[in-house]
């Protein structure tokens, strides 16, 4: 599938890696909009499984609606009944990448090498609760204050909210109002 051309057309998720001070594991599962560039989610934990990237995409879809498409490698978490299942029943298609083939999945890598650069290698994180705060502050001021040159120099948001206006995008929830809710939630709750 070639990349998106309209918002909600495909998302793309993947998993990226950090240690905590004590050396734990550290993982971020992340989603973007392809074409906003949008940051919809970056869920923190030690471990995650095919059900647990289900309520993400769940939460995010309850906010801008189903993507038609979503693209992923085939890590065993995008590989499983959980997903399967939610895809089928939302009808969205499920584009896996060639095992070992990252480059077919650029938006996502070139997501991660900014979150790596701009943000990981420049923090320590004692706690997870620590790393989940200070990920959603570099989530928002990626989306709310980061120029993209790809969107003529406007911030993801920005270039959400040009589409909006212009009637291009439809969104079941403009202000986002559920998605932060539930993701403050997380944050004071440690879920």
């Amino acid at each position: 599938m070639p990349p998106a051309t309209a918002p909600n057309e495909v998302w793309a998720m993947d998993f990226i890696e950090d240690r905590l001070m004590d050396g734990r594991k550290l993982k971020a599962y992340t989603l973007i909009d392809e074409y906003t560039k949008e940051s919809l989610a970056i869920e923190i934990d030690t471990s995650f499984g095919g059900q647990r990237v289900v309520q993400v995409l769940e939460l995010v879809a309850q906010v801008h609606g189903y993507p038609k498409a979503i693209r992923s490698d085939n890590g065993p978490e995008f590989t499983g009944k959980a997903l399967f299942g939610w895809t089928d029943a939302n009808k969205v298609t499920h584009i896996l990448i060639d095992p070992g083939k990252p480059t077919q999945n650029p938006f996502i890598e070139s997501f991660h090498d900014k979150f790596r650069d701009e943000f990981l290698n420049e923090h320590w994180f004692a706690t997870i609760k620590q790393a989940r705060i200070l990920i959603a502050e570099w989530r928002h001021t990626y989306n709310e204050f980061r120029p993209h040159s790809t969107l003529d120099g406007l911030t993801p948001s920005e270039f959400a909210r040009r589409l909006l206006i212009q009637g291009q995008f439809k969104e079941q929830n403009k202000d986002e109002l559920q998605y932060q809710t539930a993701q403050k939630t997380q944050l004071m709750t440690g879920t």
